[in-house]
């Protein structure tokens, strides 16, 4: 097959059909709930916009037609993705999420598992089922593989006695959807746990699924500056008892996580070109009308000429990276942690420069709220930061893979198949003071 990036008849449609939905019903409801002081409150806002997402499949359009979802491909979720994005991220995140609690079941999952969550959340067409995704804690989770049992994840699951049951005790920090809309829970949340107090990060770590309203677990939701729309909370184990059988990827917690986060890379970067494309449609309009107390619009000055050009080439650039970033893992079955991790990593720092450059052409009104340049600053400011963070968990990743001997600068270029193993893991990981 030639190098292609024409999008089939189904994604224009997809397109189409995001588009609209970001335009009449996410637009104005995300506008009112980023005003919201109370945090919760202003999550609770975006149910209805949830329901809506729901009725058109959006909510698990990422699982397997054979689990009820829309069987869509990466490529396909990033072209919703972008149109979401133009006019706000934060909500986009709560569909993230859902796919980083309930894609893991289908790669370390039994088949009892991921048939009775992905079925439930693939059922639900009203916007009630939630999904979480809890790995961060308030210690710091970048040296989550560290290889000693002191370090990196501390929310520890022991096995009770009768062996039917493990029993959490410790705390999650940052995880999104886990509250659930009551703060009684999500429907389910995927955490990362410690199973062996006495193993390092690439041998003591599962996952395990805890359910709403599991008794001994306590959320408490953070006040953010941006991505408002989503929300992350604290959540405390209290001797928080989840059944044996909810336990998955048993040892392997360290590989759910490196392919989890290089699942949601290219997402994660589509969202930070999509924010980008919003600035950028802003400022363009801006600059075809507006002055300056000239008597020509500001467009015809070379200065803001040339910054557009540039600012337009990066989205280009970084779309493109994108959908590479995620056909490649559609080809090689979740593969491609090097690659996601470049994507990641170029997209959500340059984006964040270019929502800047959007900002010096629109001038001093950028910063008047009643223009919407201020809260795109904001939420640019977030996607260096989250989905693994790009200063350690991303670049991490992709330095591991290069660093094998098997790997050439011809591998992505040439389609090239590239598994991902724990001896790719470690690299940067502090295990001494200096």
């Amino acid at each position: 097959m030639p190098v292609d990036f024409d999008l089939t008849s189904a994604q224009k449609q997809l397109k189409a059909t995001a588009r609209e939905f970001a335009r009449e019903v996410l637009l104005p409801a995300a506008e009112r709930a980023d005003a919201e002081p109370d945090p919760h409150a202003a999550f609770r806002a975006m149910k209805p916009v949830y329901a809506q997402a729901a009725a058109l499949g959006l909510t698990t359009m990422f699982l397997p037609r054979e689990y009820g979802g829309g069987g869509a491909s990466n490529v396909d979720f990033l072209v919703a993705i972008e149109e979401l994005c133009a006019v706000d991220p934060g909500f986009p995140t709560i569909l993230l999420v859902n796919g980083l609690a309930l894609m893991p079941l289908l790669w370390f999952g039994t088949e009892e598992q991921a048939g009775a969550v992905d079925r439930r959340a693939a059922a639900d067409t009203r916007g009630e089922f939630l999904a979480g995704w809890a790995v961060s804690e308030r210690g710091g989770t970048a040296n989550f593989d560290h290889p000693s049992p002191s370090a990196g994840i501390q929310l520890v699951a022991d096995l009770d006695r009768s062996g039917d049951g493990y029993v959490l005790h410790g705390e999650k920090h940052w995880p999104c959807n886990s509250g659930g809309w009551d703060l009684q829970g999500a429907d389910v949340s995927l955490c990362v746990v410690r199973t062996d107090r006495r193993a390092g990060g690439k041998d003591g770590l599962s996952a395990l699924l805890v359910e709403r309203g599991t008794p001994g677990v306590e959320y408490e939701v953070i006040d953010k500056m941006a991505h408002r729309t989503c929300q992350n909370v604290t959540m405390t184990f209290r001797g928080a008892r989840v059944p044996a059988e909810n336990l998955l990827a048993a040892g392997d917690g360290d590989l759910l996580v490196n392919r989890n986060f290089t699942w949601s890379a290219p997402i994660a970067s589509m969202a930070a070109v999509g924010l980008a494309r919003g600035a950028y449609d802003f400022t363009l309009r801006w600059a075809r009308t507006y002055t300056g107390g000239g008597t020509r619009p500001i467009i015809n000055h070379q200065a803001v000429g040339n910054l557009l050009t540039e600012i337009a080439a990066k989205i280009e650039a970084g779309r493109y990276l994108c959908w590479k970033a995620a056909h490649y893992m559609d080809r090689h079955d979740g593969e491609g942690h090097a690659l996601g991790a470049m994507n990641k990593t170029l997209c959500g720092d340059l984006m964040q420069s270019v929502v800047f450059d959007c900002m010096r052409v629109v001038g001093v009104n950028a910063l008047d709220r009643r223009f919407p340049m201020a809260r795109y600053y904001r939420e640019a400011a977030v996607f260096p930061l989250y989905d693994a963070g790009n200063l350690a968990m991303q670049r991490r990743r992709a330095w591991g893979v290069m660093a094998d001997p098997a790997f050439t600068p011809d591998t992505f270029a040439d389609d090239a198949p590239f598994p991902f193993t724990k001896g790719m893991e470690g690299y940067g990981v502090l295990t001494e003071r200096g």
